[in-house]
């Protein structure tokens, strides 16, 4: 049985979003000389990336993208490994990355990675923010907040050229 599927956000949409994310990033810290995003491993790591190039191009501080992995399934079992060093975070705002904001599981292991280097702040964006927890972190930038029950699915794609939000 195939899943029906709905289109939610197009790639000049999700272009949109993180446009609007960078501003809103860029408002709260312009003052900063320094900021690190850290993307989830993934499509998490990608729209880091991609929001590192938006705020390079408004802001004149100096952006740091680093990728974070985990396994999102078993992630108190599983080994953190990050890109970058640690130290480089200390006394640094971080921003968090991943595309879809649902239980809350993996952004809130991940934050305890980041924690642990003492970060003079940490701040979560996400693409699109579901609207239940099961962990108690919220994203402080979203793109696009959905009100799903716990059939539906958000599939996010980033394959260049085929770049869109589903709900499923």
């Amino acid at each position: 049985m195939t899943r029906e599927r709905s289109l939610i956000l197009n790639a000049k949409q999700i272009s949109q979003k993180l446009m609007r994310i960078a501003h809103e990033i860029h408002e709260n810290f312009y003052k900063e000389k320094e900021l690190v995003i850290v993307g989830i491993e993934g499509r998490g790591s990608e729209l880091a990336k991609r929001l590192g190039k938006v705020l390079t191009e408004i802001t004149s501080m100096q952006v740091n993208v680093e990728v974070i992995s985990l396994n999102k399934e078993k992630p108190a079992n599983s080994e953190v490994s990050f890109s970058g060093e640690t130290k480089q975070l200390k006394g640094k705002f971080v921003i968090l990355v991943d595309d879809v904001l649902n239980s809350g599981r993996t952004l809130i292991y991940a934050s305890r990675f980041i924690l642990d280097a003492d970060p003079k702040g940490l701040s979560i964006a996400t693409l699109v923010e579901r609207s239940y927890r099961r962990f108690p972190i919220h994203a402080d930038y979203v793109g696009l907040t959905l009100s799903t029950n716990l059939k539906e699915h958000v599939t996010v794609e980033m394959d260049k050229g085929k770049e869109a939000v589903y709900l499923e």
